[in-house]
C-alpha cells in the first residue's frame, strides 16, 4: 500500500507541477520538468541546485524567444550572420573592427555606421549581421532599403501620416538603411529622409550601407547642401568600414566554374 500511495503522490505532484507551469506560462520548465527531474535524481542535485536548474532554463529559453521576436521585428530580408562572414574573401575587412562593433556599445552610445564599397563585398552581410547582434543584445532594430523608406515617408506624408512615420523609425535603437546610393532620390524624398536621420542624430544609431563613396552622394542627393548636412549626420562620431571594389562573390562564381571545366 505505501509504495501505491507513493506512486499517486508522485502523480498527483507531476499534475500540479504541469497545471501551475500552464497557470504561470512557465512553458520550458513544463517541457523540462521530467528530464530535469531524472538528472537532479541521477547526479543527486540538491533541492537548490534542482530549482536554480529549473529557473535557469526558463529564463535562458526567454532571453532567446525575446531575440528571436526582436530579429523577426526588424524586418531583414534574409539571415546573416557574423559568423559566416568570410574575411579572407575580403581583406578590406578587419575583423578586430567587426568584433568590436558586435559588442553593440555603438548603438547604446547613438553612433552611426557607414558601410561603403562595391556590390558583392559584403555590406549588406555586415549590415545584417551586426543589426542581428544588436537584435540580440536586446536592442530595438529596423531595417529598410533606401528607396522603400522614402517611398513610405512619401505615402505617409500624401496621408498626413509623416510625423507619426518618422517618430515611429526614430524610436529603434538601431535603423539600418540598405542600398543608399543606388537610386537618385528627388528633393522631396531626400528631405524626409533627413527629417528621420535629424530625429535620430546622437540620439539612437543608424548604420547604412551604400554602393558610393560620400563624394559620389550628390547623385542620390542633388541638392549639394542637403546632401553635405546628411553625410554629416552619418559619419559624426561614426565608424567607416571601406569593403573595397572587388566583388567576392563574383570571385566564387568564377572559381566555381573553372573547377567545373
Amino acid at each position: 500500500m505505501t509504495g501505491l500511495h507513493h506512486n499517486l503522490t508522485e502523480t498527483a505532484s507531476d499534475a500540479a507541477i504541469d497545471t501551475a507551469c500552464r497557470v504561470l506560462r512557465l512553458p520550458t520548465m513544463r517541457a523540462q520538468f521530467p528530464d530535469l527531474v531524472a538528472r537532479a535524481e541521477r547526479e543527486r542535485l540538491s533541492y537548490r541546485g534542482f530549482l536554480a536548474e529549473l529557473l535557469m532554463s526558463e529564463c535562458e529559453d526567454r532571453d532567446r524567444r525575446r531575440s528571436e521576436r526582436r530579429i523577426r521585428a526588424a524586418g531583414f530580408p534574409r539571415q546573416k550572420w557574423l559568423s559566416d562572414f568570410d574575411y579572407s574573401a575580403n581583406p578590406n575587412v578587419e575583423p578586430a573592427v567587426v568584433n568590436n562593433l558586435a559588442t553593440c556599445d555603438w548603438v547604446k552610445k547613438g553612433e552611426p555606421l557607414c558601410l561603403i564599397g562595391d556590390s558583392g563585398t559584403g555590406k549588406s552581410h555586415l549590415l545584417i549581421g551586426l543589426g542581428t547582434a544588436a537584435a540580440m543584445a536586446g536592442c530595438r532594430v529596423r531595417y529598410a532599403l533606401a528607396a522603400k523608406l522614402v517611398n513610405e515617408l512619401v505615402e505617409a506624408a500624401d496621408e498626413k501620416q509623416l510625423s507619426k512615420t518618422i517618430a515611429r523609425y526614430g524610436r529603434v535603437d538601431l535603423l539600418c538603411i540598405d542600398e543608399l546610393g543606388y537610386l537618385e532620390l528627388d528633393r522631396r524624398g531626400a528631405e524626409m529622409l533627413f527629417q528621420v536621420l535629424t530625429e535620430r542624430e546622437e540620439k539612437n544609431s543608424v548604420a547604412i550601407a551604400s554602393n558610393e563613396s560620400f563624394g559620389g552622394w550628390t547623385k542620390t542627393f542633388t541638392d549639394p547642401r542637403l546632401c553635405a548636412a546628411i553625410v554629416d549626420r552619418l559619419t559624426f562620431n561614426g565608424t567607416i568600414i571601406e569593403t573595397g571594389t572587388e566583388s567576392y562573390r563574383l570571385a566564387q562564381t568564377k572559381a566555381k566554374h573553372q573547377a567545373n571545366k
